[in-house]
């Protein structure tokens, strides 16, 4: 049976688990110079609307230790770049290849090509969720912290795709999350309402009331890529919402700080506190690969079983 990606919540929390658990395992694995190929013979299609450091890379580099291969696609090198349907992209490339991941702007786009294709479909991101970041970020967690269970974490800045991943990140697994953003940049209200409903998120517009207590403060840019024109607005309104001293006196004594990169020092994260955690930040970004193999090698084997 065809199973897709395309946010957190298409999976459940047992799956996610799995996945973490497959994830520490691979690392473990490549660290140990094991050789593990199950997905040989099988390539992956990359769709890149929107450029990329992290995802690019972690998804290359994940596919060809698993003993697979990915190809490299951006519209403009492509029909998808002069007016080509999504569902006919979706359905030509089903023939081809075994599975899809998609970095775009609309989170219709990434819906559209799981609907139309018949092999999984991965979002990489979108405006509206960015799930294997999170997915990652959840790895980093129980990497430092041996659990996710009792823990809080608090998400500090724009209320963005990050935002909502982490929201139903938490929904999943069931760990307190606390999100503090200015009042026009929440996150999606669906999801902010889910969160108060099970009792698992807290809002606010106070980033000292999120970091207090907090075992983990994650955060991320203040302008994302394609708001550029709204980087003076924006640098205004986050006034005060960046991961400073004065946040971290608020949190736990051992708490951990995250940053899924890239980073804009002195805005949302101070130059100091960036690099005291840059060992957890990079730590984070290189879990992008292994955290994608679980992914990769559960929904490629899973279609082939089916």
């Amino acid at each position: 049976m065809k199973r897709d990606f395309t946010r957190l919540l298409d999976i459940s929390g047992g799956e996610c688990s799995f996945l973490l658990d497959r994830a520490l395992f691979l690392k473990k694995m490549h660290k140990a110079k094991g050789e593990y190929t199950p997905l040989a013979g099988k390539t992956l299609a990359m769709i890149f609307e929107k450029a990329s450091t992290r995802t690019r890379i972690s998804f290359e580099v994940g596919m060809e230790e698993l003993g697979g291969r990915a190809i490299f696609l951006s519209p403009g090198e492509t029909q998808m770049g002069r007016g080509e349907p999504i569902r006919d992209t979706a359905r030509v490339l089903s023939r081809y290849v075994h599975a899809i991941m998609i970095r775009t702007f609309s989170q219709g786009t990434v819906e559209e090509l799981a609907r139309w294709s018949s092999i999984p479909v991965i979002n990489g991101l979108s405006d509206v969720y960015h799930p294997c970041q999170t997915l990652a970020d959840l790895l980093t967690v129980r990497e430092y912290k041996q659990r996710l269970d009792g823990l809080k974490i608090a998400y500090v800045g724009d209320g963005n795709n990050i935002a909502n991943s982490w929201i139903e990140s938490a929904l999943l697994l069931g760990f307190s999350l606390a999100v503090a953003t200015p009042q026009e940049y929440a996150p999606l209200p669906e999801l902010v309402e889910k969160g108060r409903e099970r009792g698992v998120l807290t809002i606010s517009t106070d980033p000292l009331e999120a970091a207090r207590g907090a075992d983990v403060i994650s955060t991320d840019v203040w302008v994302s890529m394609g708001m550029e024109k709204e980087r003076d607005e924006r640098k205004k309104a986050f006034a005060g919402f960046g991961v400073d001293d004065r946040l971290l006196k608020a949190a736990k004594k051992d708490v951990i700080v995250m940053h899924c990169l890239p980073a804009h020092r002195n805005e949302e994260i101070t130059e100091d506190v960036f690099e005291r955690f840059q060992e957890v930040i990079f730590t984070e970004a290189e879990n992008r690969t292994y955290a994608q193999q679980a992914l990769l090698e559960w929904l490629i084997m899973e279609e082939l079983d089916g």
